[in-house]
Parts: C-alpha cells; structure tokens; sequence
C-alpha cells in the first residue's frame, strides 16, 4: 500500500551502495543493477541476466588478456614421463 494509504505502492529503490572496483567494465555492470529500482519485480529478470552476462564477459575477457611475461632464464615447466611408477 501507498504511504498514503490509497493504493499499491510503485517500485522503491534498494539503496544499496555500490563500492566502484576499478574495473570500468565490472563497474558498469553493476552501476546497471540500479536499474532494477526502478522496475516493477517482473523487469528484474530483464536486468539480472544482462547484468551477469556483462559480468561473465568482463570475466572471460581476463583470460584473453596476456599474462606478465615469467623471469627470464627459468627452467621449463617439466613435462610428464610417459610411465608414472607409483609404487611405494
């Protein structure tokens, strides 16, 4: 009910504070979120799934950015033996 008391009240925001990351494409995402305040429950869905695929992808898009390079002069990693004797 409305604080008036005549009717359904509207969507409320949360007020949920969203601390920044440092990560611009992380931080849109959830500055998106608010988005659902301004939502009846059945939009959440909507911005939900958008939400976490944009974080999913922010995610996947670590793994495809090249790593620091290892020190220079360290020894291979060691491969396996073809046979494993694990005999005690």
């Amino acid at each position: 009910m409305a604080r008036n008391g005549t009717g359904p009240a509207g969507p409320q925001p949360l007020g949920v504070a969203v601390t920044p990351t440092g990560d611009a494409a992380v931080d849109a995402q959830l500055r998106r979120l608010a988005d659902a305040d301004h939502l009846a429950a059945s939009g959440h869905l909507e911005v939900y799934e958008d939400v976490h695929r944009g974080l999913r992808d922010a995610l996947a898009a670590l793994d495809r950015r090249p790593g620091p390079a290892g020190p220079s002069g360290a020894a291979p990693s060691p491969q396996p033996s073809a046979t494993y004797d694990n005999r005690s």
